[in-house]
């Protein structure tokens, strides 16, 4: 819940990149994906359509920027882990309490999911019990203990089993009417489990014949988490800062290379989370932490990321206010006059208000020391 700091803190060993590329993340999620379509409708289609179809999920095979955006955050949530859980580990915290935090956060961090789902409507047979901030719960308690019950080999271990594993049982097991290695949007046993074994509704934009947050996916979205597990023991290591960027660029090629090639067998499928996604998604999200790491801890050059900081340091607060506050109608009593007298630059200026209202919160929230802790 909320938590209160004093101006003069700062969270203990964090890094700034981390914060910064969190923000990059959520940029997308909070209005800059409108923005950039509707600046790119205004050019040439054959020059600038390739942007509004990378602002869009790919339909079923297939991987585009915004196929990256999920898990970007899964793998960020993972990096994060080694820092908050060692320190608690250095203090001397008790493993009872060290397990109880993981516990609550991941109890807390379903039940928002819930609620952004509107369970408070009581409306059983149309609630969606899966969603983002469940699978963000689910992989982030599940990489958490993996992590206080293993070393790194361990956790490299994890992530092989649960690839290779997942695509097994993808690959061997037929569902139902399907055949083995069925992995079409109707055949899939993903979407079979989800039909038959998933609480809640399964709404049809969520590709209908299952959810694309649904149960069998959500084990290879812990391989997600238990990547960004890797490269934030890596980045809390004693080795010099250059290393590390490098070290981080070398895995982030090595697992798209991985992923290209798994994808002739386990084609790259977000709505499966197939392994060849886990690893593709993986390795842009290693490149990104390497480039983020080096401008901004390793060669100092901050001031330009502070926008995006400020978007990263509350990226659940705004993920769940978007939800319940109208930023859109705040947004449209400031500009919705300079909107409609616009022309074709008018929902440009409408997409652009909203975004700069919803940082503007979330920077009343950074200026006062306010940030969301769950």
């Amino acid at each position: 819940m909320s938590q209160q700091v004093k101006p003069g803190d700062s969270p203990p060993e964090r890094l700034l990149s981390i914060d910064a590329l969190r923000g990059f993340d959520m940029f997308w999620i909070i209005g800059g994906d409108q923005l950039f379509r509707r600046l790119a409708a205004l050019g040439d289609r054959n020059r600038t359509g390739w942007i509004g179809e990378q602002l869009e999920h790919v339909e079923w095979e297939g991987f585009h920027f915004y196929d990256l955006i999920f898990p970007l955050f899964l793998f960020l949530v993972g990096v994060v882990l080694p820092f908050s859980l060692g320190k608690l580990r250095e203090r001397g915290e008790p493993p009872a309490r060290i397990y109880g935090r993981v516990a609550r956060r991941t109890v807390l961090l379903f039940a928002l999911g819930l609620l952004y789902n509107d369970i408070l409507r009581f409306d059983w047979p149309a609630l969606r019990v899966a969603g983002v901030l469940q699978r963000i719960a689910l992989c982030y308690g599940l990489a958490a203990v993996i992590l206080l019950t293993t070393g790194v080999r361990g956790r490299l271990a994890a992530v092989a089993a649960i690839l290779l594993g997942y695509w097994a049982l993808l690959a061997l097991v037929p569902a139902p009417s399907s055949h083995a290695g069925d992995f079409s949007k109707e055949g899939n046993l993903a979407g079979y489990v989800d039909r038959h074994y998933l609480p809640g509704k399964i709404y049809k934009e969520y590709y209908g014949t299952g959810d694309n947050e649904g149960l069998l996916s959500t084990i290879p979205a812990v391989a997600t988490a238990l990547l960004g597990v890797l490269a934030g023991d890596w980045l809390r290591s004693r080795r010099p800062p250059g290393r590390k960027a490098l070290g981080l660029a070398t895995a982030g090629l090595a697992c798209l290379t991985a992923g290209a090639v798994w994808a002739e067998l386990f084609p790259i499928i977000k709505n499966l989370w197939t392994s060849s996604y886990v690893l593709i998604a993986g390795g842009w999200s290693l490149l990104l932490l390497a480039l983020f790491y080096a401008v901004i801890d390793v060669f100092g050059c901050r001031a330009w990321a502070f926008p995006l900081v400020v978007i990263g340091a509350n990226a659940i607060t705004i993920y769940v206010a978007q939800r319940i506050v109208g930023f859109e109608r705040i947004a449209g009593f400031f500009v919705g006059g300079a909107a409609r007298h616009a022309g074709l630059w008018g929902p440009i200026i409408a997409a652009a208000g909203t975004l700069a209202v919803k940082w503007l919160f979330l920077f009343y929230l950074y200026r006062k020391r306010i940030f969301l802790r769950v």
